[in-house]
Protein backbone atom coordinates (compact mmCIF):
# COMPACT_ATOMS: atom_id res chain seq x y z
CA UNK A 1 0.00 0.00 0.00
CA UNK A 2 0.99 3.36 -0.87
CA UNK A 3 -0.15 5.10 3.06
CA UNK A 4 -2.38 4.12 5.61
CA UNK A 5 -6.01 4.47 5.81
CA UNK A 6 -5.28 7.28 8.30
CA UNK A 7 -3.29 9.51 5.83
CA UNK A 8 -5.69 8.14 3.02
CA UNK A 9 -8.68 9.90 4.79
CA UNK A 10 -6.62 13.00 4.34
CA UNK A 11 -6.11 13.26 0.93
CA UNK A 12 -8.20 14.35 -1.67
CA UNK A 13 -7.74 12.11 -4.66
CA UNK A 14 -9.47 12.81 -7.76
CA UNK A 15 -9.67 10.39 -10.41
CA UNK A 16 -10.50 11.41 -14.32
CA UNK A 17 -11.03 8.60 -17.24
CA UNK A 18 -7.87 6.65 -18.17
CA UNK A 19 -7.81 4.75 -21.13
CA UNK A 20 -6.56 1.44 -21.28
CA UNK A 21 -2.65 1.29 -22.53
CA UNK A 22 -1.31 -1.88 -24.18
CA UNK A 23 1.67 -2.19 -21.65
CA UNK A 24 2.88 -4.58 -19.72
CA UNK A 25 0.76 -5.06 -16.42
CA UNK A 26 3.71 -5.76 -13.76
CA UNK A 27 6.04 -2.89 -14.62
CA UNK A 28 3.55 -0.46 -15.35
CA UNK A 29 2.37 -0.85 -11.73
CA UNK A 30 5.82 -0.02 -11.01
CA UNK A 31 5.43 3.07 -12.58
CA UNK A 32 1.82 3.87 -11.33
CA UNK A 33 2.83 2.86 -7.59
CA UNK A 34 6.05 5.30 -8.03
CA UNK A 35 4.46 8.08 -9.19
CA UNK A 36 1.64 7.88 -6.75
CA UNK A 37 3.38 7.06 -3.65
CA UNK A 38 5.92 10.56 -4.78
CA UNK A 39 2.41 12.30 -4.88
CA UNK A 40 1.50 10.75 -1.52
CA UNK A 41 4.71 11.76 -0.18
CA UNK A 42 5.70 15.19 -1.38
CA UNK A 43 2.30 16.28 -0.64
CA UNK A 44 2.11 15.07 2.92
CA UNK A 45 2.97 18.41 4.67
CA UNK A 46 0.58 20.55 3.17
CA UNK A 47 -2.66 21.22 5.13
CA UNK A 48 -4.86 18.99 2.95
CA UNK A 49 -3.32 17.28 0.00
CA UNK A 50 -5.20 16.46 -3.32
CA UNK A 51 -3.63 14.67 -5.63
CA UNK A 52 -5.18 14.16 -9.04
CA UNK A 53 -4.99 11.71 -12.32
CA UNK A 54 -5.89 11.83 -15.51
CA UNK A 55 -5.14 11.68 -19.29
CA UNK A 56 -5.48 13.32 -22.81
CA UNK A 57 -4.69 12.35 -26.15
CA UNK A 58 -2.21 14.16 -28.29
CA UNK A 59 -0.30 13.45 -30.94
CA UNK A 60 -1.17 9.62 -31.31
CA UNK A 61 -0.18 9.20 -27.75
CA UNK A 62 -2.10 8.68 -24.66
CA UNK A 63 -1.11 11.62 -22.04
CA UNK A 64 -1.47 10.09 -18.53
CA UNK A 65 -0.79 13.19 -15.66
CA UNK A 66 -0.13 12.95 -11.72
CA UNK A 67 -0.86 16.01 -10.19
CA UNK A 68 0.12 16.97 -6.55
CA UNK A 69 -0.19 19.87 -3.88
CA UNK A 70 2.91 19.50 -2.54
CA UNK A 71 6.48 20.98 -2.08
CA UNK A 72 7.11 21.14 -5.62
CA UNK A 73 10.43 21.62 -6.99
CA UNK A 74 12.63 24.45 -9.32
CA UNK A 75 12.56 23.46 -12.61
CA UNK A 76 16.25 24.38 -12.90
CA UNK A 77 16.56 21.27 -11.37
CA UNK A 78 14.41 19.27 -13.44
CA UNK A 79 16.93 17.77 -15.66
CA UNK A 80 18.23 15.78 -12.70
CA UNK A 81 14.85 13.74 -11.85
CA UNK A 82 14.96 10.86 -13.44
CA UNK A 83 19.00 10.66 -13.16
CA UNK A 84 20.48 7.55 -10.72
CA UNK A 85 20.38 8.89 -6.90
CA UNK A 86 19.45 12.41 -7.86
CA UNK A 87 17.32 14.52 -5.26
CA UNK A 88 16.30 17.40 -5.60
CA UNK A 89 15.27 17.48 -1.36
CA UNK A 90 17.63 15.92 1.42
CA UNK A 91 16.79 12.80 2.21
CA UNK A 92 16.66 13.85 6.18
CA UNK A 93 13.28 15.98 4.39
CA UNK A 94 11.88 13.03 2.26
CA UNK A 95 12.82 9.17 2.63
CA UNK A 96 13.86 7.59 -0.38
CA UNK A 97 16.60 6.18 -2.28
CA UNK A 98 16.91 8.34 -5.34
CA UNK A 99 16.28 5.64 -7.76
CA UNK A 100 12.38 5.61 -8.62
CA UNK A 101 11.71 7.95 -10.81
CA UNK A 102 15.04 6.92 -13.01
CA UNK A 103 13.52 3.05 -13.00
CA UNK A 104 10.23 4.69 -14.23
CA UNK A 105 11.89 6.55 -17.45
CA UNK A 106 13.28 3.07 -18.03
CA UNK A 107 9.95 1.40 -18.02
CA UNK A 108 8.61 4.14 -19.88
CA UNK A 109 10.90 4.77 -22.62
CA UNK A 110 10.70 0.48 -22.58
CA UNK A 111 7.24 1.05 -23.60
CA UNK A 112 7.95 4.07 -26.63
CA UNK A 113 6.88 6.45 -24.49
CA UNK A 114 8.13 9.70 -22.72
CA UNK A 115 8.16 10.99 -19.08
CA UNK A 116 8.62 14.40 -17.89
CA UNK A 117 7.40 17.11 -14.95
CA UNK A 118 6.42 20.80 -14.43
CA UNK A 119 6.69 22.18 -10.98
CA UNK A 120 6.80 25.60 -8.94
CA UNK A 121 8.71 25.26 -5.69
CA UNK A 122 5.79 24.99 -2.87
CA UNK A 123 3.30 24.73 -5.82
CA UNK A 124 3.59 21.08 -6.31
CA UNK A 125 4.01 19.16 -9.09
CA UNK A 126 2.76 17.24 -11.91
CA UNK A 127 4.15 14.34 -13.63
CA UNK A 128 2.83 13.30 -17.24
CA UNK A 129 3.85 10.18 -19.02
CA UNK A 130 3.06 9.69 -22.74
CA UNK A 131 2.44 5.77 -24.50
CA UNK A 132 1.30 4.70 -27.98
CA UNK A 133 -2.25 4.98 -28.66
CA UNK A 134 -3.92 1.85 -30.11
CA UNK A 135 -0.49 0.01 -30.70
CA UNK A 136 0.82 -3.51 -29.46
CA UNK A 137 3.94 -3.03 -28.03
CA UNK A 138 6.13 -5.84 -28.13
CA UNK A 139 8.70 -5.31 -24.85
CA UNK A 140 11.66 -7.28 -24.15
CA UNK A 141 12.42 -8.66 -20.67
CA UNK A 142 15.09 -10.74 -19.68
CA UNK A 143 15.31 -11.53 -23.01
CA UNK A 144 11.88 -12.57 -24.00
CA UNK A 145 9.76 -10.80 -25.83
CA UNK A 146 6.21 -9.96 -24.67
CA UNK A 147 2.67 -8.63 -26.18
Amino acid sequence: EITTKEERGKIVFELGDLPTAHCDPALMNHVWMNLLSNAVKYSAKTKKPVIKVSSFVQNNKVVYAISDNGVGFNMDYADKLFGVFQRLHSSKEFEGTGVGLAIVQRIIKRHSGQIWAESRVNHGAQFFFSLPENELLTIKINGNEKL
